[in-house]
């Protein structure tokens, strides 16, 4: 993703902050929310990749406590040309996992007990080039920003609730369209981590497959890996994601048990395109499943 996308998506969501606090408290709203979405895109720009990983409650591996995780990413990496990245635990019985972190300098990849209990060695080095290919083509950063600035939104939602439900008109008295601008808010704030999520194009995940295919030099692994992990994900529940449903692009495979969004506003593509083009790559044709 380009940068002049990720300043576009940006400037988007600060413009959403700015609404919402007009909305809320007129012109003296915009002003704090212009502020408060400085102050987020400056806090998540540099601590958004670790506020994402203690979410998770990702703990940190190196090759001595897990060898052969840590030796595949390690490989990869210097396959990809790119530094190599911090490693991380998930404890998830869900097989997922993500990828996250400013700039490839400072990246890190992380993987669920799950995954690292169910894949072969080869599924799972697919899955961690396709993680590495987020990396190399500096996907993590615009992906963790808007997974902690929608999550900031989100709160604005519960804001509003309370302050639609004050009964106190002197609460009300800065918002230019009084109950509507509260009601429209709470319609509107809920609804921001789906375009967040819209806004990340599904071609991303595309171009992150067809690279990491070509960082682990097998695509039918990565398809391999996308089979298995497609249908582990509808099998167990991510107790975290599932509490915080903005960070869900993260992830190569929608981690969310919910099916509502899964077609015209999910951010993951459909499993069976996904597969059938490795399968492309590798020679492989045939129907997915």
């Amino acid at each position: 993703m380009s940068y002049f996308r990720t300043a576009l998506l940006l400037a988007a969501i600060t413009a959403l902050f700015l609404v919402i606090g007009f909305l809320l408290g007129g012109e003296g709203g915009m002003l704090i929310a212009f502020l408060l979405a400085g102050a987020m895109n400056l806090f998540a720009y540099w601590n958004a990749d670790k506020l994402v990983l203690r979410m998770y409650g990702a703990q940190e591996i190196d090759r001595r406590t897990a060898p052969a995780y840590y030796g595949i990413v390690e490989q990869l990496a210097e396959r990809a040309g790119l530094p190599m990245p911090k490693v991380y635990v998930m404890e998830s019985e869900q097989p997922n996992a993500f990828a996250t972190g400013r700039n490839p300098a400072n990246a890190a990849v992380a993987a669920t007990t799950g995954l690292l209990n169910s894949l072969s060695h080869e599924e799972l080095a697919g899955v961690m080039a396709h993680e590495l290919a987020h990396v190399k083509n500096r996907d993590t950063l615009i992906m963790t920003i808007t997974a902690t600035v929608a999550g900031a939104i989100g709160m604005l939602a519960n804001f509003a609730m309370f302050f639609g439900h004050s009964g106190n008109n002197e609460d009300n008295r800065g918002n230019p369209l009084g109950m509507v601008g509260t009601i429209l808010v709470m319609i509107i704030a809920p609804l921001a981590a789906m375009l967040v999520q819209m806004a990340i194009s599904r071609a991303r995940e595309y171009e992150a497959d067809r690279i990491g295919a070509e960082i682990c030099g097998r695509p039918l692994w990565l398809a391999a890996a996308l089979e298995r992990l497609h249908h582990g994900s509808q099998r167990a529940e991510n107790h975290a994601a599932e509490a915080n449903p903005a960070t869900a692009h993260l992830f190569i495979v929608n981690p969310l048990h919910g099916q509502r969004m899964d077609n015209l506003f999910s951010t993951h593509p459909s499993m069976e395109n996904r597969i059938a083009r490795l399968r492309q790559m590798g020679g492989a044709v045939g129907p997915w499943g």
